[in-house]
């Protein structure tokens, strides 16, 4: 039977593979790659496939979820590997895969790198221990318009434990929640999300192009925050060291 090896990629383009990862992929008989849960910077997949000397197959969503061109490739290959950006268990879809393999027959192995669930917390320089529930929220669309991540926002601030807010991407479609939208849709819940609630912005964390900003939500609001990805912080009462952290990132 075969061995599935799941690859975390980290923030960064292909330089942010370990020696180790490396040396998995040109072992492997097959590579995959899914964008549907983060994205690489353009080019990633397609320098890391010449480096290799092999090419690296695409997941759209459907195709990973369905999870039939990985076990197929199993029945046939010894070793196959499915690159993840950032983590790969950071998601719950490929626990779900690793399951389903294990349940085919197959083995795994896991290979790890930086996620955005802690790398935002260390880029703004806020305590990793004070985050509650991470939340995620959707794009908008017509009749869809749930309540939970504000009211789940809200639960964490009363425990005094700050949020970290996903935000939803199709890269089929080439769409990304950016984090202005975000703060346009947390201003307009209502309260306790006022104008000036202290919120953090951080985009492409582990790229050489990564930034933040920190300020009142009405103002960030209409900050250019650049391409994505992007996240959003509320934070909860913050610790004198979070505050001279913040303080570099402020909105002037």
């Amino acid at each position: 039977m075969g061995e599935l090896w799941f690859v975390g990629l980290g923030l960064g383009d292909e330089r942010s593979l370990s020696e180790r990862a490396l040396e998995v992929l040109g072992r492997c008989d097959r590579l995959f790659a899914e964008e549907y849960t983060a994205t690489a910077p353009p080019g990633t997949l397609d320098r890391l496939a010449r480096r290799l000397g092999r090419p690296v197959e695409r997941l759209d969503r459907p195709a990973l979820e369905s999870e039939r061109p990985l076990l197929r490739a199993l029945a046939v290959h010894p070793r196959v590997a499915l690159l993840v950006v950032g983590d790969p268990f950071a998601a719950t879809t490929h626990v779900a895969l690793r399951i389903s393999a294990e349940r085919a027959g197959h083995s795994w192995q896991y290979v790890p790198n930086a996620t955005i669930l802690s790398a935002a917390a260390g880029y703004l320089g806020l305590q990793h221990y004070r985050f509650g529930r991470t939340v995620s929220l959707p794009f908008p669309a017509p009749g869809f318009a749930p309540r939970s991540p504000f009211e789940q926002i809200a639960e964490n601030r009363a425990r005094d434990l700050h949020t970290l807010l996903l935000l939803d991407l199709r890269p089929e479609e080439g769409r990304y929640l950016t984090a202005g939208a975000a703060l346009e849709t947390l201003a307009a819940a209502g309260a306790p999300f006022s104008p000036d609630l202290p919120v953090a912005v951080a985009a492409r964390v582990g790229r050489d192009d990564a930034a933040g900003w920190f300020g009142p939500l009405g103002r960030l609001a209409a900050a250019d925050f650049g391409a994505p990805l992007h996240v959003v912080v509320v934070p909860a009462s913050l610790h004198f060291e979070e505050e001279a952290a913040l303080e570099r990132f402020r909105l002037r």
